[in-house]
C-alpha cells in the first residue's frame, strides 16, 4: 500500500483579534504601570492560558465587582458589562479601566439608540454568554434573546413596525444570516443595524477556516471551550466539507487516533489563541508525520485598535 501524503493546510487569519490584543495589552499596561494585583472582572478574553499567564504576572480574576477591595483598580473584559457594572464600580470607589472591544461598544450604542427611539430589539445570541448579558443590560425593557432561527417562533413584540436586531459578535455568519432571515419571515419590517454586528475577525476567520476545510480530512481548532468563536470554528470546519473537526485548548488535546489515515489536517484558532499554541500543535503534528505545513491566507488583515483612554492619560504624578 503507498503511505498517504501527509500535510498541514494553516488558515490564515487565525489566532488574536485586534480586541483580544488590545485587551491583553490593557492588562499588561496596567500591571506595568501600577504594579500588582490589578484586578479583572471575568476572563479578560476566553482562554484558559492567557488567564493563566496574566494571573502569574499578578492580575487576579473575579466574578463580581464586589470581590474587588473598594478603591482598587479593576479592568472590564473585552466582552464589555451592563451599566449596572459600572454603577456597582463607581459605587466601590473602584478605579476601572475598560477593556471592552470597540466593535462590542458599537452594539451596546445602536442598542441604546434604538431602544431611544421606542424599538424593540431582538438580540440574536447566546444565553448566558457575558457578551449578550452587557447588550442586554443597555436596553432591558426592549431586548429579546433570540438564540438561533427556531428561536424567531417565541418572539413577541409590542409593534410589528418598530422591530430591530443586532447580534453577539462571535456568532456564525451562515446561521445569524438564517436567523435574521427567520425574524424577518415573522416581521417583514424589521430593521437592520447600520452595520454587520459579527466583527471582521470572526467572520474572516469563518472565511478561512472554510477554505482550509473543503481540502482537509481533519480540522483541528486551537481555542477554550468558553470561547464562543472558536466552538463555531468547529461547526463551520464540519458545515464546510471536513470529515471531522476538534476543539483543543493546546497540543495536549490531540488524541493520535484521529490521525489515523489522514492525509491532510487542517488547523486554525480562535481569536482569543496566542501564536504559540498555534506552535505547539504544529509541533505535535510534525512528530506524528505531518511535517509540511503550506498556509492558507484567504482574507488579508490590518485592523489594530489603540489602548483605552484610561492607559493613554499620564499616571498620577506624571507628566507627558
Amino acid at each position: 500500500m503507498p503511505e498517504v501524503s501527509r500535510r498541514v493546510l494553516l488558515a490564515k487569519p487565525r489566532g488574536y483579534c485586534a480586541g483580544v490584543d488590545r485587551a491583553v495589552q490593557t492588562v499588561e499596561q496596567a500591571l506595568a504601570r501600577y504594579g500588582a494585583p490589578v484586578y479583572v472582572r471575568k476572563q479578560i478574553v476566553h482562554n484558559v492560558h492567557v488567564v493563566r499567564t496574566l494571573e502569574a504576572r499578578g492580575a487576579i480574576f473575579v466574578d463580581e465587582t464586589e470581590a474587588v477591595p473598594e478603591g482598587a483598580i479593576v479592568v472590564f473584559s473585552a466582552h464589555g458589562v451592563a451599566p449596572d457594572v459600572r454603577q456597582q464600580a463607581a459605587d466601590r470607589s473602584l478605579r476601572t479601566i475598560d477593556a471592552t472591544c470597540p466593535l462590542v461598544t458599537k452594539v451596546h450604542n445602536e442598542a441604546r439608540r434604538f431602544a431611544a427611539q421606542g424599538y424593540d430589539i431582538l438580540l440574536i445570541g447566546h444565553e448566558g454568554h457575558e457578551e449578550v448579558i452587557g447588550t442586554a443590560g443597555e436596553a432591558p425593557a426592549h431586548i429579546h434573546l433570540v438564540d438561533g432561527p427556531a428561536g424567531s417562533e417565541a418572539v413577541g413584540v409590542r409593534d410589528p413596525a418598530k422591530v430591530a436586531w443586532l447580534s453577539q459578535t462571535t456568532l456564525s455568519v451562515d446561521e445569524t444570516a438564517q436567523t435574521v432571515a427567520a425574524l424577518r419571515e415573522k416581521f417583514p419590517q424589521l430593521t437592520d443595524p447600520p452595520s454587520d454586528d459579527i466583527c471582521y475577525a470572526t467572520q474572516n476567520r469563518q472565511v478561512a477556516v472554510k477554505q482550509i476545510a473543503a481540502e482537509a480530512d481533519l480540522v483541528i481548532v486551537v481555542g477554550s471551550r468558553n470561547s464562543s468563536n472558536s466552538v463555531r470554528l468547529v461547526e463551520v470546519a464540519k458545515d464546510a466539507g471536513a470529515a471531522a473537526a476538534y476543539l483543543v485548548d493546546d497540543a495536549s488535546g490531540i488524541d493520535p487516533a484521529w490521525l489515523a489515515g489522514v492525509g491532510t489536517v487542517g488547523v486554525t484558532s480562535g481569536a482569543s489563541v496566542p501564536e504559540d499554541l498555534v506552535a505547539g500543535v504544529l509541533g505535535r503534528l510534525a512528530e506524528c508525520g505531518f511535517g509540511d505545513v503550506e498556509e492558507i491566507e484567504a482574507v488579508h488583515e490590518r485592523m489594530t485598535f489603540g489602548l483605552p483612554r484610561e492607559l493613554r492619560q499620564p499616571a498620577a504624578g506624571q507628566s507627558d
